[in-house]
């Protein structure tokens, strides 16, 4: 899949872009099934909120064959090919869960922060490409962009180990004030299936979850294989350290999967 002009055009300028219709139905079921199962698994990466509830399940693609070929997905792999102009590996993968009722915030930040920081990724020529596997509406914890913060570079962030079960660089609120008067704020919003391009210096965030909707968005972060990591500092399953070039699956596997697995469960 590659994008258009008008799509690149808008990447560069607002750091963002929305794929509506990305993944059937089908795809999404046996997606949104095999993340109920994972988030049930007792496993360490596995990440939960203080209540209990699912947060975060890191390299989700390593343990399980749908999410697997999810992180193989030409749909994925060739945008991200296409904006870096070189291949891409697996920096990080994971699947968040706001979950219903219980599902916490997710501070202002950057991801390229985080990975400047704490894995020693020199520049950012990764990104968060992400795939909705609930319907996100504008109440149930959707993710609010910072729409040209990526063009401020790496800001001043510090390192929050309190608010949520997950550490993170975030921002001040002066700092967020002074982007959302210059570039606005949005919160793509969708049906299961969409997908979420955004730049690695994005400033980004979200609030909790308190309604009987629940939010699953899968989120793979891609590399150049040219800038890869110098010095990681976590663990190898939330920062990956094999930098070999994914080669995209076929198309319609992650369909043939789907097809496999509704058979089987009958």
């Amino acid at each position: 899949m590659k994008l258009t002009e008008e799509q690149l055009n808008q990447f560069d300028e607002e750091g963002w872009i929305f794929i509506p219709d990305c993944f059937t139905p089908e795809e999404v079921a046996v997606l949104n099934a095999e993340g109920e199962r994972i988030y049930a698994e007792d496993r360490e990466e596995m990440w939960r909120e203080t209540t209990g509830a699912p947060r975060t399940a890191f390299a989700a693609h390593l343990y399980n064959e749908a999410f697997g070929i999810l992180g193989r997905h030409p749909r994925l792999i060739e945008p991200l090919e296409q904006v870096f102009g070189e291949p891409v590996y697996m920096h990080q993968y994971k699947v968040n869960a706001k979950a219903k009722f219980d599902g916490d915030v997710w501070q202002w930040h950057q991801d390229f922060g985080t990975w400047h920081r704490d894995d020693g990724m020199p520049e950012p020529r990764a990104m968060n490409i992400s795939v909705f596997l609930d319907e996100v509406f504008p109440f149930n914890g959707p993710l609010m962009l910072i729409p040209k913060s990526h063009k401020h570079g790496v800001l001043a962030a510090g390192h929050d180990l309190t608010t949520t079960s997950y550490p993170l660089w975030t921002l001040d609120q002066e700092t967020v004030e002074r982007l959302v008067d210059e570039g606005g704020l949005v919160a793509p919003t969708g049906k299961p299936g969409g997908v979420l391009m955004f730049h690695g210096n994005l400033v980004h965030g979200s609030a909790g979850n308190i309604t009987p909707f629940p939010r699953k968005i899968v989120y793979l972060t891609l590399n150049a294989v040219s800038n890869y990591i110098r010095n990681p500092t976590r663990k190898e399953w939330i920062a990956h350290q094999d930098f070999a070039p994914i080669k995209p699956c076929e198309d319609d596997a992650l369909l043939k999967y789907a097809k496999t697995y509704a058979q089987a469960a009958e």
